[in-house]
């Protein structure tokens, strides 16, 4: 079985050394609780320090602090809510006081969870509010102050965006690295259902070939060794004779299937392990005159017929010919009559080999069915891995044809 791909290590690694970064996913799962302590502490420290300063400048300063519980849920609002006791402040001409520091967290909190466009409005709310206090509070202070005032007073306000907004690049950033591990992970299981499903098919493919085979002339010896059993008793014998070989052959290959599928299993029972290296068995181009030899011992008339130069063919396409020309064979067994006569041939041409079973059987004036099988649909899945194809259905003159067209020239990925 082709085994995915995994997940890259690197990718893995770098999204679990970074998980410590807080990111929008992360943010709404975090416990409200972290913010209230925040907002608490901050409101009974500040709040409490202005309001021993100044009792109305207090209480705006405590207006500016509580609302700051709501930061990560409602960034925008907090900020301008902020921002308008600010105004307020400056309106009434309230000294600046502790509390005020509400202003820089709730402007953090804007560049890091709020979004963007709002973030920047936040920015230029923020410069604006650098001048008005300058205005306000130094605007008797020498010139030279005032410049003081104002660089300081802007350097720290752009700072705390910044840092937000670099934070909030970086939660970014760390959000697309999970989504794309999680993206592979999901790749990853899709292809291993897939290679599951591709495997299931491919089984129940080759257990179908095996078997109704090996049942097909199983059942028509039987059939004609109960017709001979009084007439010729030494025809009923070899009829026996060849539903027991038969028997046996198809259990030595279905054995030989079930150990490849089991060749990468670990054997719990002590026993030594299956050698990797050792070849595996399976029926080719060249196991066709056996193949038609025991329909023949079946009592199917069979003509088989090479032309063009036999070459070496890849293992996979050896077996999907061998396949093909073992179901069309059974098939005529099933369904072509008494009497019936196949024709198996195969043309090795430039670029491809032509294989082709025929019989004269009853053919068109068996009643269509609805069911293409599950060996007209293997073949044809057979063929179209090899980079194939394969035609089916009645003569014009009676009887039934199969021509599957095989490229010597396997398609990426076709010889595994």
């Amino acid at each position: 079985m082709t085994r995915p791909a995994a997940v890259p290590r690197t990718l893995a690694d770098m999204t679990g050394t970074l998980s410590g970064i807080l990111t929008p996913r992360r943010v709404a799962q975090r416990s409200k609780a972290f913010d209230l302590l925040l907002a608490g502490g901050l409101t009974l420290f500040f709040g409490f320090l202005s309001l021993a300063q100044d009792q109305y400048a207090g209480l705006l300063g405590v207006a500016m602090l509580v609302p700051l519980i709501w930061r990560r849920t409602h960034p925008e609002l907090v900020f301008f809510s902020v921002s308008a006791v600010a105004v307020l402040q400056w309106l009434s001409g309230a000294r600046l006081q502790a509390g005020n520091v509400g202003l820089l967290v709730a402007l953090y909190a804007i560049s890091v969870y709020g979004e963007v466009r709002y973030s920047r409005i936040a920015l230029a709310v923020g410069g604006l509010g650098v001048l008005m206090a300058t205005a306000r509070y130094y605007g008797n202070a020498d010139w030279r102050q005032q410049i003081t005032v104002m660089v300081a007073l802007g350097a720290l306000v752009f700072g705390v965006w910044a840092f937000g907004e670099r934070r909030r690049t970086r939660g970014l950033y760390v959000a697309q690295l999970e989504e794309r591990a999680a993206q592979l992970e999901r790749d990853r299981d899709r292809e291993a259902k897939l290679a599951v499903s591709n495997e299931r098919t491919r089984i129940a493919r080759e257990i179908h070939d095996v078997v109704a085979h090996g049942l097909s002339i199983m059942i028509v010896q039987a059939d004609g060794g109960l017709y001979a059993a009084d007439a010729s008793p030494e025809q009923a014998k070899k009829a026996l004779a060849t539903i027991g070989d038969t028997g046996r052959a198809s259990l030595t290959e279905m054995r030989k299937m079930l150990g490849l599928l089991k060749q990468d299993a670990q054997p719990q029972d002590g026993s030594a392990p299956l050698d990797p290296n050792q070849p595996r068995p399976q029926p080719g181009v060249c196991s066709l005159p056996e193949l038609i030899d025991n329909v023949r011992d079946a009592g199917l008339s069979v003509d088989y017929q090479v032309t063009g130069t036999p070459r070496d063919l890849p293992a996979l396409l050896g077996l999907t010919a061998y396949r093909i020309v073992q179901e069309g064979l059974t098939n005529t067994l099933k369904h072509a009559g008494p009497g019936a006569r196949a024709s198996v041939h195969l043309d090795f041409g430039g670029e491809m080999l032509t294989v082709v079973v025929t019989d004269d059987g009853r053919g068109a004036g068996v009643a269509p069915s609805s069911d293409p099988g599950h060996g007209l649909v293997g073949m044809r899945q057979r063929a179209s891995i090899s980079g194939g194809t394969v035609n089916a259905g009645p003569k014009a003159g009676g009887g039934y044809e199969v021509i599957a067209k095989l490229p010597y020239n396997l398609p990426a990925g076709g010889d595994q």
